[in-house]
């Protein structure tokens, strides 16, 4: 199990649509930690980190959304794994 962690943006039609829900229930299912974060400009942040290959599924989710949502891009970086979240929540 290889550790990881990745600040991902998403952009498109992402807020209102019960985006950040959808990012809390999917890394619960997958074990990550973090958080995801509406941002002012419409977009939505998610940071996680956890199992790489997890953290890859979760990314792919984060390229569909729910079915309220239209995601046109996501941007990611992938950084070094920091453990320094315990759980995985939404900040306001």
């Amino acid at each position: 199990m290889q550790q990881a962690a990745f600040r991902a943006v998403a952009q498109g039609l992402v807020q209102g649509v019960n985006f950040r829900y959808f990012v809390l229930r999917r890394a619960d299912d997958l074990g990550l930690t973090g958080f995801v974060r509406n941002l002012r400009d419409g977009s939505v942040e998610v940071v996680a980190e956890g199992d790489k290959e997890e953290l890859r599924k979760l990314l792919e989710q984060l390229k569909v959304g729910p079915r309220s949502a239209h995601v046109r891009q996501v941007d990611v970086e992938w950084t070094d794994y920091s453990g320094s979240y315990k759980d995985f929540g939404i900040r306001f």
